[in-house]
């Protein structure tokens, strides 16, 4: 493995990288992630785009951006164009450091293993990449595949922290999720789903121990939102004891990632989550058991963007875009910790990190917003 970039976020770095914003972004733009550093209230994706080097340099830039504008969450994962855009954030955060615009330490870095990647392209013969990659190595063994792309087996997910590591240029990544893991639900029962979330706990204990990994926790699509009858179903608690009983009580399983906008507000709407003897919605779980909220998709992939119906812009002053909108919604949500949202272009940068400079809604207000979104 190449040299790596060494350090992690902190809690006293991030905290000087907002002071260089004291005047332009507002109070309450920086929250804290887990026990550790401070986090911006919209954060960078960077799922979308093809597989291209135009689509390299895009994210790059919007990276580079970002950091100079106030935005130090960047989140990716291994998988996202086939590797690609990991690598192209590897590239921001070198010139970011190199230049002076943000240190290490200042800089949260989430990524995602789970979902089994190509490197750079799909190659000509798909079977014979993952059997020479994965299976002759021994990295997966039969029977460890989930729907013909999902792993996450110790063995597997240690291989993957590692490139991801690689891809990064980075000792350490401040965030590790695993990838969706409800994907396994659709295959074994339960209780050995159950058991392989144990094991894999097990090894990214190991692996924040080793340095190699700060804090870990699960990015999902379905999981958290559905009905507990749904075969998919997570339940937060039941997932925190297993971290709780593999990590003991200064565990590291820290915050986890789940789909939330004004199109999608099931994590704060449904009561699914039996934590004590309540029942109350996503969001409020993860407050009362001290995990941190990351939302994906606050835009809904580009559909909150335009068209919100004219209430919504009554309801929300001093911002000139649905976009900013859909985000300021999102970052004043009760329990949300970061709005990600993705951006390839500097005008989506500048228009997203605008919204930092506004406080987050006061409750009242959020309140009157989400009756007339008909939440």
């Amino acid at each position: 493995m190449a040299k790596l970039t060494a350090g992690r976020a902190t809690a006293e770095a991030t905290r000087r990288y907002t002071e260089r914003f004291k005047g332009r972004l507002a109070d309450g733009n920086f929250r804290a992630l887990g026990r550790g550093p401070l986090s911006s209230t919209v954060g960078l994706g960077t799922y979308l785009g093809p597989e291209d080097g135009a689509t390299d340099v895009m994210y790059q830039d919007a990276a580079l951006h970002a950091l100079e504008l106030g935005v130090n969450v960047l989140d990716t994962a291994v998988n996202y164009r086939h590797q690609r855009s990991e690598r192209a954030i590897r590239t921001a955060l070198a010139t970011a450091i190199g230049r002076g615009v943000a240190a290490r330490d200042e800089i949260v870095v989430a990524t995602k293993g789970g979902f089994i990647p190509f490197d750079g392209a799909v190659p000509r013969d798909p079977r014979g990449y993952f059997s020479s990659t994965y299976l002759e190595t021994g990295i997966i063994k039969p029977g460890d595949v989930a729907r013909g792309a999902h792993c996450m087996t110790p063995r597997y997910l240690r291989d993957q922290i590692d490139r991801s590591r690689a891809n990064l240029g980075l000792e350490t990544l401040d965030v590790y999720y695993v990838h969706n893991p409800e994907t396994q639900l659709g295959e074994v029962d339960r209780a050995e789903f159950m058991n392989r979330v144990r094991a894999v706990f097990g090894a990214l204990e190991e692996a924040v121990a080793a340095g190699s990994i700060a804090r870990y926790g699960t990015a999902t699509w379905t999981g958290y939102r559905v009905d507990p009858s749904d075969p998919g179903y997570l339940s937060l608690p039941e997932i925190v004891a297993i971290a709780s009983e593999v990590g003991g009580r200064d565990h590291h399983f820290e915050v986890v990632q789940l789909p939330y906008n004004l199109g999608m507000p099931e994590a704060f709407t449904r009561a699914n989550q039996r934590v004590k003897d309540r029942t109350v919605p996503m969001l409020e779980a993860a407050r009362q058991l001290g995990v941190t909220v990351m939302a994906s998709a606050s835009v809904h992939q580009g559909q909150l963007t335009r068209n919100l119906p004219p209430l919504i812009t009554e309801l929300i002053p001093g911002l000139t875009s649905d976009a900013q909108r859909a985000l300021q919604f999102v970052r004043s949500t009760p329990g949300i910790g970061t709005a990600l949202v993705g951006m390839k272009s500097a005008a989506h940068v500048e228009e997203n990190a605008k919204v930092g400079a506004a406080p987050p809604m006061p409750w009242e207000q959020f309140q009157r917003l989400f009756s007339a979104a008909g939440g």
